[in-house]
């Protein structure tokens, strides 16, 4: 099985660009892992949210594979603990054909048509966080994730 993280926007801080990289580099040496960057649309006075979102999600769908499994990063996600969301990858990587994707959308979220697309939904916390961060914060759960299954003394209970 493959990972993917897929987000709009690119980072502007630098340390957190670093600490996505770092953690990206780390994954490799489990299994294939890639990050894939929209660009931001910008809201104009004629792009409406709601619009924006539509235009966002028309890039991530046609992006995705027919095969792979789509996991939206959205606050009405469910959440789980480092070593939950172990299994659950654990468990994916036994069952899902192509890439497993994890989305983090824009500004104003998913448009309807990538909730349709979306095979799950997970919340990384009740609060918010800038899109930047929540990227930081997930791949390196993701790369927990992996360490947890090998038993490696990265993850203390």
């Amino acid at each position: 099985m493959k990972l993917a993280v897929a987000a709009v926007g690119k980072i502007a801080y630098a340390p957190f660009q670093e600490a996505v990289s770092r953690y990206a580099q780390r994954l490799t040496h489990y299994l294939p892992f890639e990050i894939k960057e929209f660009p931001d649309i910008k809201n104009t006075k004629a792009l409406t949210p709601e619009l924006q979102k539509v235009q966002e999600g028309a890039l991530l769908i046609k992006w995705l594979a027919p095969n792979d499994q789509l996991i939206l990063m959205d606050e009405r996600g469910k959440e789980y603990t480092s070593r939950a969301f172990s299994q659950l990858i654990a468990e994916k990587m036994h069952s899902v054909p192509g890439r497993l994707v994890f989305a983090i959308g824009g500004p104003y979220g998913f448009s309807p048509e990538v909730y349709a697309r979306a095979n799950g939904m997970i919340s990384l916390s009740k609060m918010t966080f800038p899109h930047e961060l929540a990227r930081v914060i997930l791949v390196e759960q993701l790369y927990r994730a992996m360490t947890i299954q090998r038993g490696e003394p990265y993850h203390h209970d």
